[in-house]
């Protein structure tokens, strides 16, 4: 008889419309804000600015899907750890400069 085993993490990699859960939320709430905006200020140029900026940003979110490392500034962890106090003398420098201004 074949198992199957069960796979707990499913909305980890639940996609709709191309976007991640968190993502398609987020392109939601945008998209109910500016029909909200559209409603209660109706005007040619804010119904084609509103979905302009969906469209822009759904394009910016399915961009960030596909490389996820725009968002990456830097490392989460430090490449050392240590309790010196971090100050913006560099002693070796300084003497150089001292000996060579002699």
């Amino acid at each position: 008889m074949k198992t199957y085993e069960v796979y707990k993490n499913i909305r980890k990699s639940a996609v709709i419309m191309g976007l991640p859960i968190a993502m398609f939320a987020l392109m939601m709430t945008l998209v109910i804000v500016s029909l909200l905006v559209i409603i209660f200020s109706f005007s040619f140029f804010i119904v084609v600015g509103a979905i302009v900026l969906n469209i822009t940003v759904y394009i910016s979110l399915i961009q960030l899907v596909k490389n996820p490392a725009l968002l990456h500034f830097k490392k989460v962890f430090p490449r050392t750890i240590s309790n010196k106090k971090v100050t913006g003398l560099n002693y070796e420098n300084d003497c150089v400069i001292e000996i060579l201004s002699k």
